[in-house]
């Protein structure tokens, strides 16, 4: 017979190990194709809550 306080802390683990696995997605995901700006992660207790990306476009004066 399985101790269910196991069964729940695994079950558990694994929706964490899920939860970071997907919030880690979205900031490779904020990340990808960005050349000037930020990516902030914003956390609370431990958990990932936001991600924001704030891009910045570089313009180049034309010459002419």
């Amino acid at each position: 017979m399985s101790d269910p306080a196991i069964e729940t802390h695994s079950s558990s683990a694994r929706a964490d190990d899920s939860y970071t696995a997907h919030a880690l997605a979205r900031v490779r995901e904020a990340l990808s194709g960005l050349r000037y700006g930020e990516v902030t992660v914003i956390v609370q207790d431990g958990v990932v809550v936001q991600v924001e990306r704030t891009e910045k476009l570089r313009l180049q004066k034309g010459r002419g």
